[in-house]
């Protein structure tokens, strides 16, 4: 199984640039959506569990995966990780750093393990009515792979409604800006994890990205989580 096949890259590339995010159409096919959906119980393929409300990231839950990852999601980590480093290198040559990642993302897990960031970060989130997720980035060390993807693996307005994915974007000297991004199931969206260059008169400037999930109105919502690096 080849997941990420249908990807184009140049239009994947380009939205990224221009929007700050991109929507990958029907990503997972249903059946395998409701596989990671029911394995959300299975305790042996997670190393964690979080309840959001202990923490103060919202409310609902969520179970990082442990190694080996299933195969679908080590197909997806795998399989889109390429064409996300190259714009991943193109954006931090905009911003003037330095960080080159690797073309293939067993190298590049090579250097997160070499950084002391040895657990792995993919995830499943469920919410349930009333849940919720605050904005927020995923960073879980030094080590940071600017880009991440999610994927839904509900039907909204059958399994919830509700539930909408949200991204901000903070420029300076402005206003944050919302961007409420719609999902069907199977859909994946790219996003940053915590900074984009954007063009400006003087050159490309930093902006803060942050994400979350709104309030969820009934039923179930589930998600998978693609981070790329791994964590402390």
């Amino acid at each position: 199984m080849k997941p990420a096949a249908g990807v184009k890259e140049a239009a994947l590339a380009e939205a990224l640039d221009a929007e700050g995010y991109a929507v990958l159409p029907g990503l997972l096919g249903a059946r395998d959506c409701q596989a990671l959906l029911r394995s959300y119980d299975d305790r042996a393929l997670f190393r964690s569990r979080i309840v959001m409300a202990r923490h103060g990231f919202g409310r609902g839950e969520y179970s990082y995966f442990a190694y080996p990852l299933p195969e679908i999601v080590a197909g997806l980590r795998e399989s889109l990780y390429p064409p996300l480093a190259e714009v991943a290198n193109r954006w931090n040559a905009a911003l003037g750093m330095e960080a080159c990642f690797p073309a293939d993302h067993r190298t590049y897990l090579k250097c997160c393990h070499g950084a002391g960031q040895t657990r792995p970060t993919p995830l499943l989130l469920q919410y349930g009515a009333g849940d919720y997720n605050c904005l927020h980035q995923d960073l879980y060390g030094e080590e940071v792979f600017p880009l991440q993807v999610t994927v839904l693996l509900a039907e909204p307005g059958h399994d919830f409604t509700g539930g909408e994915f949200v991204l901000t974007e903070q420029r300076p000297r402005r206003q944050s800006r919302v961007e409420v991004v719609p999902l069907g199931r199977g859909d994946a969206v790219v996003f940053p994890v915590h900074h984009r260059p954007v063009q400006g008169t003087r050159g490309a400037y930093r902006v803060n990205m942050r994400h979350g999930v709104s309030r969820v109105r009934s039923g179930q919502r589930h998600a998978l989580g693609i981070i790329f690096h791994d964590a402390r």
